[in-house]
């Protein structure tokens, strides 16, 4: 059992985080709200719909970055964006979703020769070139260097500034901090706590926490 009786709400305008280990059930859970994967058990409702009975319009109003997107190395950026444009009814424009991403520069290029920030800002831009009302994002900086994990935070923070709903997997309490408004910590399926990052991080009695090291170990006493 990869989730094992979550119960969540979100509500509209928010940041909502979910944390937790690998293995805690974070993308299964996500998965199933994004309509990839069918429930076994319980129900979904998304933006007020559900998947069995509102599938096209559901998809038409969110938007998916998923942990890992396989693109198209020979397309160019611009051709990628216009190609997910063209499956939305209403949305933003090609240019406008590159230039929310800070991708302007790169329509031209081929997607091979993107480096990994640069492809995880397009995956983003894939993900809102609907305009959607709400937007999932799977991991979205594992493995980013600090200066593109600030990029893509500003580009979430811009897209949460309009009034949009982001529900959010991470790893990072820091990132949690800096962009939700609610986080959930999950464990072996399961939601073991929930609240803002404030009051998560005053529970453990953690507000301030000094970690250092030493080059060499101390001689004796005193030393």
């Amino acid at each position: 059992e990869a989730v094992r009786g979550v119960d969540l709400e979100v509500q509209a305008g928010e940041c909502f985080g979910v944390l937790g280990p690998n293995g805690a059930g974070k993308t299964t859970t996500i998965e199933i709200l994004e309509g990839l994967l069918p429930p076994t058990s319980g129900s979904v409702r998304v933006l007020d719909m559900e998947w069995r009975t509102h599938e096209l319009e559901i998809r038409q109003r969110i938007g998916v970055s998923l942990q890992e997107t396989q693109l198209s190395d020979r397309l160019t950026v611009a051709e990628t964006i216009t190609l997910f444009r063209s499956f939305y009814q209403d949305g933003l424009t090609a240019d406008e979703s590159l230039k929310r991403v800070s991708l302007t520069e790169k329509a031209g290029a081929w997607i091979k020769n993107l480096s990994g920030g640069q492809k995880q800002r397009l995956s983003v831009a894939l993900a809102i070139v609907g305009d959607p009302d709400l937007l999932f994002l799977d991991e979205p900086t594992t493995g980013l260097d600090p200066g593109s994990r600030r990029q893509l935070w500003d580009i979430i923070r811009s897209f949460r500034d309009r009034n949009k709903t982001v529900m959010i997997t991470t790893h990072y309490m820091e990132e949690a901090e800096r962009l939700c408004d609610r986080v959930a910590i999950f464990d072996q399926g399961r939601v073991i706590a929930m609240g803002t990052p404030r009051e998560l991080i005053a529970s453990l009695g953690a507000e301030h926490v000094i970690e250092f090291s030493l080059q060499q170990e101390l001689a004796g006493p005193g030393k």
